[in-house]
C-alpha cells in the first residue's frame, strides 16, 4: 500500500522524514512575527498518523510540558506511522499566559473557523484545513483553569466504543463522558473522522510532575498499542484501571471569604465529610463545606479566596462498574 501524502502549508513530509514546520497565521501589533512549530516525525514504514497537540488555551502549560517530554525523549519518533506534535496551538495566549486569543475569543469554541473572520477563527480555520485532515488519531491536552486543579482525566463523548477502547488503553486515573461542546477542537475532530482523546490534568499557569507523567505515560501506552512506540521505549502499565465516571457535579460556594481546602483532586470522599472551610478575614464566622454525595473530586479549587457561588469542587455523581 502506497505512503499517504502529508502535506502542510505547502511543504511535503516524505517517509523517513523530519521536519518542522513554522506555521505563521498573523503577527502581534508590534510586527513580531509569531511562528508556531508543527513538528513532524515520519517513519520509512507506513502506518497511522497521531497528533499530541497543547496549548489551545494559552495558559494551560502542563499539556505543553507533557507534549515537550514526548519530544525531549523521543517518544515521537515512531516505528511506523507519523507523529506530529504541537505543543503551543496559541502561541498569543501562551507569550501572554492568557486563555485567550488576542481578540479576546476562545479558540476552543470557534472550530471550524472561516478563512476571513476574528483572529482566532481564521486560526483555527486553518488548523482544520492544513493539519487534521492528515490525522488518524488525536490526544489533546489542557488544564483547569482559574485556579481549579483537574485529577488526570481523559474525556470522551458517550456510548462510543471505539474512543472507550482507546481511553481504557491510556488508562488515565479517570475518565468522564462528556459530551462535545460546539466549536470545539474535539468537535471539529471527531466531525471529520479522527479518533480523540481529551486529556485534562493540573490547573492554568502551573507545572505539576505528577500530572505530566501521567499524560506522557498514557501517550506512550497508546502508542504501543498502535505498534507506533520506539525500540526501547515500552510503555508502563499502570497501577489500576481507570474509573469512569458517568455523571458528576458541581459544589459552589455559599458564601465569599476565605478558602481552605481539605478535599484535594483524586480523593474519595463520603457524604457529610467537611471538604472545606469558608471563613471571613475578621473572626466572624466560619462555613463548613459538606460533600453532597459520596464520590471522587475530580476537580478541586486552589483559590485562597473565594466568592458566592465559584465552582470549588467537581464531584462524581456515578460511577460505572
Amino acid at each position: 500500500m502506497p505512503h499517504k501524502d502529508i502535506t502542510i502549508l505547502g511543504e511535503s513530509i516524505l517517509p523517513g522524514e523530519s521536519k518542522t514546520i513554522k506555521m505563521e497565521i498573523a503577527r502581534l501589533h508590534t510586527m513580531t512575527k509569531l511562528k508556531i512549530p508543527i513538528i513532524v516525525e515520519r517513519s520509512k514504514i507506513d502506518g497511522p498518523v497521531v497528533l499530541f497537540s497543547a496549548g489551545l488555551h494559552g495558559d494551560e502549560i502542563n499539556g505543553t510540558e507533557i507534549v515537550r517530554q514526548i519530544i525531549v525523549r523521543k517518544i515521537n519518533k515512531p516505528k511506523r506511522g507519523t507523529i506530529i506534535c504541537i505543543p503551543v496551538v496559541n502561541i498569543f495566549g501562551f507569550v501572554n499566559k492568557t486563555r485567550e486569543f488576542p481578540d479576546g475569543r476562545d479558540l476552543n469554541r470557534v472550530f471550524p473557523g472561516t478563512k476571513l473572520g476574528s483572529l482566532a477563527s481564521r486560526f483555527a480555520y486553518h488548523v482544520v484545513k492544513e493539519i487534521i485532515p492528515h490525522i488518524d488519531y488525536c490526544i489533546d491536552f489542557h488544564a483547569g483553569g482559574a485556579s481549579r486543579f483537574n485529577a488526570p482525566q481523559i474525556r470522551i463523548v458517550p456510548n462510543n466504543p471505539e474512543l472507550k477502547g482507546l481511553s481504557d488503553i491510556f488508562n488515565a486515573p479517570f475518565t468522564l463522558s462528556s459530551k462535545n461542546i460546539p466549536g470545539s477542537f474535539r468537535s471539529a475532530c471527531m466531525k471529520l473522522g479522527v479518533k480523540i482523546l481529551l486529556f485534562e490534568g493540573g490547573k492554568s499557569l502551573d507545572l505539576n510532575d505528577d500530572i505530566t507523567q501521567e499524560g506522557v505515560h498514557g501517550a506512550k501506552r497508546v502508542l504501543q498499542h498502535l505498534g507506533m512506540l520506539g525500540i526501547r521505549k515500552n510503555a508502563r502499565t499502570p497501577d489500576a484501571p481507570s474509573i469512569y465516571i458517568e455523571t458528576s457535579t458541581w459544589i459552589r460556594a455559599r458564601h465569599s471569604g476565605l478558602f481552605q481546602n481539605k478535599a484535594h483532586a483524586g480523593k474519595f470522599v463520603e457524604k457529610g465529610d467537611v471538604i472545606a472551610l469558608i471563613t471571613d478575614p475578621f473572626g466572624k464566622f466560619e462555613q463548613k463545606v459538606k460533600a453532597p454525595n459520596s464520590g471522587y473530586i475530580i476537580n478541586s479549587n486552589d483559590a485562597p479566596i473565594v466568592y458566592q457561588g465559584d465552582a470549588i469542587f467537581h464531584i462524581s455523581l456515578r460511577v460505572a462498574q
